[in-house]
């Protein structure tokens, strides 16, 4: 039987970044996945190949956006072949590079399923047939989570697809319907509204992506009301039923005015969940809370002392920077280090446009948690940059501690906000003061100085932007 000294158990963003992270510190590493190449979801089916599509989305809608500038482009032509094989293209070059990666690291790659015999010696179904045993000293789990489904609703059928299928892009329904207006929803729903799809969003919460400020979601939900044919809030689906030639389904809630529709395909889109199912945990000491996810403590240990975990699997933001961080932290407690998962700040961006992306405490948990904040909003309209691209819609707003000043989250709505939302989670990070915002001087004319002119309205006033001092 073989021996080391860290196996790691999944592949993705959490699995991967754990393993070179590992293997750069000195262990000897063998990561098990079954892929050929590690990427896990994120890159295989989930973030890579969405944003890829997202682009091109983007651009779409701006030939369209570009008449009102004097440049017409016509009606674009889709060719879903060569989409299909730009998105395999971006999937292969990253997937491949994280092979030549393991390889240069000097990793075993195992390509198969794993799963424990008890907390030192794990069963490895092998891709190829059979199976082998492994010792190890440590591991990390990290196999992450699949699409949630809906009990009741027929799931192995053509016409109802997750975001795995709706990837594939087998084709473009004219009507196409889909269950849950989170972030997965509204990305791949601006995907198909873009190569044509007639689009319709059905979500039970009062607002689209439940969470997130109202007042950040608004602009977004604005924009894409001119993009979907319909978006259903306060609405539930209580039935669905495959036909010859689609799906019919059936509404319920206030301002449903057709209780029954017909859709070509129906894309769910209400979460995911852990996967835990054939792990062999009931031949450890790991132990699952009520929802089903690994219990950990600060450094990711579980309660098998051998073993940690990290990623979805874990709870939390299901997002992969949130494994990889996880990752790490496990890494170095196997270590001996002294370290803990303790971040003050972890970014989310919704990649639709305007992209949508938040980080550190938001206004809605600063009211939960009773928080003595202040709020301030710079409007894109008074933005130079935001003119010259001819989007006035954004919104950057930061959130303070009413009596120190310092910076407890950001959120933006607007064209780029998942690359500016960075400087607020450095911000929050570090412990930042509205003044030390304020005083960085920001590149003109960028998008990035509305952080900073947010930051001014801390105290009042600001250059682009006139508010009146109050008596």
């Amino acid at each position: 039987m073989k021996k080391v000294q860290l196996a790691v158990i999944g592949g993705g963003p959490g699995g991967y970044a754990a393993a070179f992270h590992a293997a750069d510190l000195g262990l000897e590493v063998t990561l098990i996945d079954m892929e050929k190449n590690p990427g896990g979801v994120c890159l295989y089916r989930g973030c890579i190949p969405s944003k890829a599509l997202l682009h091109v989305a983007k651009l779409i809608y701006e030939t369209q956006e570009a008449k009102k500038w004097g440049v017409d482009f016509g009606k674009p032509e889709i060719n879903l072949d060569k989409l299909r094989k730009f998105k395999k293209k971006v999937v292969t070059k990253l997937t491949g590079g994280l092979g030549q990666l393991v390889k240069q690291r000097k990793i075993n790659y195992i390509q198969g399923k794993a799963s424990f015999l008890n907390g030192n010696t794990l069963s490895i179904e092998l891709a190829t047939g059979g199976t082998e045993e492994l010792e190890f000293e440590k591991a990390i789990l990290a196999t992450g989570s699949v699409p949630s489904t809906i009990p009741g609703f027929p799931v192995n059928s053509s016409k109802i697809m997750s975001s795995r299928e709706a990837l594939e892009l087998e084709n473009i329904p004219e009507k196409l319907l889909i269950l849950g207006g989170g972030y997965i929803g509204l990305e791949m729903g601006s995907v198909y509204s873009a190569l044509g799809s007639e689009i319709t969003v059905v979500e039970m919460m009062p607002q689209l992506l439940p969470g997130a400020d109202a007042d950040l979601v608004e602009v977004l939900t604005k924009s894409l009301q001119k993009k979907f044919k319909t978006i259903l809030l306060n609405t539930k689906v209580v039935n669905m039923t495959e036909t010859k030639t689609g799906v019919s389904v059936n509404f319920e809630g206030e301002n449903v005015k057709e209780p029954e529709q017909k859709f070509d395909k129906v894309l769910i889109a209400v979460g995911r969940r852990t996967v835990t199912a054939g792990l062999g945990l009931e031949n450890t000491k790991i132990k699952t809370d009520e929802r089903g996810f690994v219990v950990v403590d600060e450094k990711q240990q579980t309660d098998e002392p051998s073993v940690f975990a990290i990623g979805d699997i874990v709870g939390g933001a299901m997002l992969a920077h949130k494994a990889s961080a996880e990752g790490k932290v496990a890494v170095e407690a196997i270590l001996g280090r002294k370290v803990a998962f303790e971040p003050a700040a972890i970014p989310a961006v919704v990649f639709t446009d305007p992209e949508l992306a938040w980080t550190g405490v938001t206004e809605n948990e600063a009211k939960e948690r009773g928080i003595n904040y202040k709020v301030t909003k710079f409007p894109w309209a008074a933005s130079g940059r935001a003119t010259t691209l001819d989007r006035y819609d954004g919104l950057t707003k930061l959130i303070f501690d009413a009596a120190s000043g310092r910076v407890l989250g950001m959120g933006i709505v607007g064209p780029g906000a998942g690359e500016l939302i960075a400087e607020g989670t450095l911000a929050v990070e570090m412990a930042a003061l509205a003044k030390d915002v304020a005083l960085s001087i920001h590149p003109h004319p960028t998008l990035s100085e509305t952080v900073m002119e947010s930051a001014e309205l801390f105290f009042g006033h600001t250059t682009h932007l006139y508010k009146p001092k109050r008596n």
